[in-house]
């Protein structure tokens, strides 16, 4: 049974309307190294995962979809009050001429979102080295974007994204040496 108490894991708050702004937050939204594709990542991994750390991939998993609930709440934000004018000059009027101000899982450049972009080796420390690799890129990338906007509110929200993207990268180290110590472990059967 679900309980769903209507409320993002931390507030979202825009000083201004800023389609431009908008536009290269969907690189979060929609991107190869986005919220999406770590969660689905993190969460197809544990089938092929040990025991030890399944309950860490579903964890972060879980909560890289609350991040896409929050980048998604960014980007109808800075977007709702836009004119067609601001969206064309912004590079979204393709998306409004298909979508109006529905967001599509597209990256910044518009290029749609791939189930490509999701890596499974099955083999433990090969695919929590790639995560440990997400986890940075999207941590750069959110340090860009606080870089690229001057409104407080909203780098306050993405400074929370950027310090939840180190956590979860530190989690995965530590799963990568659970498992390391758990194969050097002399197995007795």
């Amino acid at each position: 049974m679900w309980v769903y108490d209507k409320k993002l894991q931390y507030p979202v708050r825009v000083s201004k309307c800023d389609p431009m702004m908008a536009k290269f937050l969907l690189e979060q939204y929609g991107g190869a190294d986005g919220e999406l594709a770590a969660a689905l990542r993190y969460l197809n991994q544990r089938y092929s995962i040990p025991d030890k750390v399944i309950g860490l991939l579903t964890d972060i998993g879980t909560e890289e979809f609350a991040h896409l609930e929050m980048i998604a709440t960014m980007v109808y934000k800075l977007t709702k009050d836009a004119t067609v004018e601001q969206l064309k000059a912004a590079g979204l009027g393709d998306n409004y001429a298909q979508r109006d101000h529905a967001l599509f899982y597209a990256n910044s450049s518009g290029v749609p979102w791939t189930a490509s972009y999701i890596q499974a080796k099955g083999d433990p420390l090969a695919d929590l080295y790639e995560d440990i690799a997400a986890e940075e890129k999207a941590r750069a990338t959110y340090q860009w974007l606080i870089d690229m906007t001057d409104d407080v509110d909203l780098q306050d929200s993405l400074k929370f994204l950027r310090e939840r993207e180190i956590v979860h990268s530190l989690r995965f180290r530590e799963a990568v040496e659970i498992i390391k110590a758990d194969r050097e472990q002399k197995k007795i059967f």
